[in-house]
C-alpha cells in the first residue's frame, strides 16, 4: 500500500527564514540611505567650491580694480599733490615714457600697496625685452617692484589674503593708427605738452595663500605682462599662474594721458548750435 504525500503551498516560512529576509530589506534600506548622503554631500562640497570660486574671483577683480582707480585719480587729480609728481615725474611710471622717448619699449612694473602711498619710486622694476621677448634683457630696480608673498606690507590689506602688481607700458603702434594722432592742432610736435600717450596698464591680482609651492606665485610675478612681446603665453604672468594653479585676476585698461591745457574741444562741422559758446575745430592761437 503506497502512501502520498502532500505538500501545502505556499510553505510557511519559518522564524529563521523572516529574520534573514528583514536583515536583507535593512541592508538594501542602509545602502539607499548612505547612497543617498554620499550625494547630498557630493552636492554640498561642489556648492561649497563655486561659491569659494565667486568669492575668490570677485575679491581678485575688487583687489585689481582698486589698483586701476587710485592711478586714475592720481593723475586726473591735482598736480600739486605729491602722488601726481611721483607718476609723473622722470622716474614715475608715466613720465619715465612721457619724458624719455627712448623708454617706449620698456615695462614698469610696482607693487600696489594701498595702505601708504600706493606708489613708491624706490620701489619699482623697470624691464626692456630681451632676445627672446621676454623682460630679461635689462632690468632696473632689481626685483624692488616685484610684489613678494613673503612680504606683509606687500598684500592689499591687513588680512595677507591679495596682493596686486601693476604694470605699465606704452602701447604698441598698429598699422591702423594714424599717423600724428597724438598731436595737438597747431602745436609743435617737439613739445611734449602737445603730445597725448596711450598706455597699457595690466594689474595682476593674486591669493598667495592657494598655490601650491610657496615660490610659484613669487615667481610667476617675475614675468611679462606684455602679451605681445612672447610667442609662449606660459611666460606672461597670467599664463605663469594658470600653470602653477595661483588664483589670479589680470584687469586690463587702456589709458590716455594728455595735457587737457593744450587742447581745445570742438564740435563737427555744420553740427553745432551756432551760438557763441560751441568751440569749432581751429588751430590754437598761442
Amino acid at each position: 500500500m503506497s502512501t502520498k504525500k502532500y505538500n501545502s503551498y505556499p510553505k510557511t516560512m519559518t522564524q529563521n527564514s523572516q529574520q534573514g529576509v528583514v536583515l536583507i530589506v535593512v541592508l538594501l534600506f542602509l545602502v539607499l540611505i548612505i547612497f543617498a548622503g554620499v550625494i547630498a554631500v557630493k552636492r554640498s562640497t561642489t556648492d561649497l567650491r563655486l561659491a569659494t570660486s565667486d568669492q575668490i574671483n570677485t575679491l581678485l577683480l575688487q583687489s585689481a580694480d582698486n589698483a586701476n582707480q587710485n592711478i586714475e585719480q592720481s593723475i586726473n587729480g591735482s598736480s600739486d599733490s605729491t602722488i601726481y609728481n611721483a607718476m609723473l615725474s622722470s622716474t614715475g611710471p608715466f613720465g619715465h615714457f612721457i619724458l624719455t622717448p627712448n623708454n617706449r619699449n620698456d615695462e614698469y612694473v610696482f607693487c600696489f600697496r594701498p595702505r601708504g602711498q600706493f606708489f613708491n619710486i624706490n620701489k619699482t622694476t623697470i624691464s626692456t625685452p630681451g632676445a627672446d621677448g621676454l623682460g630679461t634683457g635689462n632690468v632696473l630696480g632689481n626685483n624692488n617692484g616685484y610684489c613678494n608673498p613673503a612680504t606683509a606690507a606687500d598684500y592689499v590689506s591687513k588680512r595677507n589674503a591679495s596682493m596686486t602688481q601693476v604694470s605699465v607700458s606704452l602701447s604698441p603702434n598698429t598699422a591702423a593708427t594714424e599717423l600724428f594722432s597724438g598731436y595737438t592742432k597747431g602745436q609743435d610736435i617737439s613739445e611734449v605738452s602737445s603730445q597725448a600717450f596711450v598706455f597699457d596698464i595690466n594689474s595682476t591680482s593674486i591669493l598667495p595663500a592657494y598655490s601650491g609651492a610657496s615660490g610659484k606665485a613669487a615667481d610667476c610675478l617675475k614675468q611679462t605682462s606684455r602679451y605681445a612681446t612672447v610667442t609662449d603665453k606660459e611666460k606672461t604672468i597670467a599664463g605663469c599662474m594658470a600653470k602653477e594653479g595661483v588664483p589670479s585676476t589680470v584687469l586690463y585698461e587702456k589709458a590716455d594721458v594728455e595735457n587737457l591745457s593744450q587742447r581745445t574741444k570742438c564740435v563737427n562741422f555744420g553740427t553745432g548750435s551756432g551760438k557763441s559758446g560751441d568751440l569749432l575745430c581751429s588751430l590754437i592761437a598761442n
